[in-house]
C-alpha cells in the first residue's frame, strides 16, 4: 500500500485548523459534505522517526470543542465505564494493526499501544471519535458519535 499525502493546499488548511506546521505527512480520510476536513491519517512516524501514536486525529474544530466538553466533564471515565472491556480491547488491537500496517520507517522505534497511544481503558475521546468517524469498529467513539452533533460526512480511501 502506498500512503498518500495531503495536497500542499490541503496542508494550509490542516495547519490552519490545528494551530502549527505539521510534524509529520497525513491525509484527509473524512470530510464533511462540504469538504472541510473532518479525520486526517497520520503516518505512523514524524518526518524525524518520532513514533507518532495517534494514527486518526480529529481536526474538525466543531466536532473537537464538543468533544472536549465531554471530556471536561468526565466523559473518559463515563465512556470506559459503558462499554464492554473485550470490546474496548479488540479496538485497540486492530488500532494497534492498522498502525503498524501503515508504518514505513520500520527500523525506526515504533509507538505502541491501540487508539489514542493507550494499551487499556480510555485515552482520549478525540481519538475514539476519529476511530469511529473513519469507519472502524470503536464501542467508545459510537458512544461519543451519540453525543455530539456529528454531520453527513464522507470516508475517502487514501491507500493506493
Amino acid at each position: 500500500m502506498t500512503f498518500h499525502d495531503a495536497s500542499p493546499d490541503e496542508l494550509l488548511i490542516l495547519e490552519d485548523l490545528v494551530g502549527r506546521p505539521l510534524s509529520g505527512r497525513c491525509a484527509i480520510i473524512v470530510r464533511r459534505g462540504d469538504g472541510s476536513p473532518v479525520v486526517i491519517e497520520n503516518e505512523p512516524h514524524l518526518r524525524d522517526g518520532t513514533p507518532m501514536p495517534t494514527l486518526y486525529w480529529l481536526v474538525d474544530p466543531d466536532l473537537h470543542e464538543a468533544v472536549s466538553r465531554l471530556e471536561g466533564e468526565g466523559g473518559v471515565h463515563r465512556f470506559e465505564e459503558l462499554v464492554d472491556s473485550r470490546e474496548l480491547e479488540r479496538a485497540h488491537e486492530q488500532y494497534a494493526r492498522r498502525r503498524l500496517a501503515a508504518t514505513v520507517q520500520t527500523d525506526a522505534v515504533q509507538a505502541r499501544g491501540g487508539v489514542g497511544g493507550t494499551r487499556v481503558g480510555v485515552k482520549c475521546l478525540h481519538a475514539h471519535l476519529a476511530n469511529y468517524l473513519a469507519g472502524f469498529e470503536d464501542p467508545v467513539g459510537a458512544l461519543v458519535a451519540l453525543e455530539v452533533d456529528v454531520p453527513e460526512l464522507r470516508v475517502e480511501d487514501v491507500r493506493g
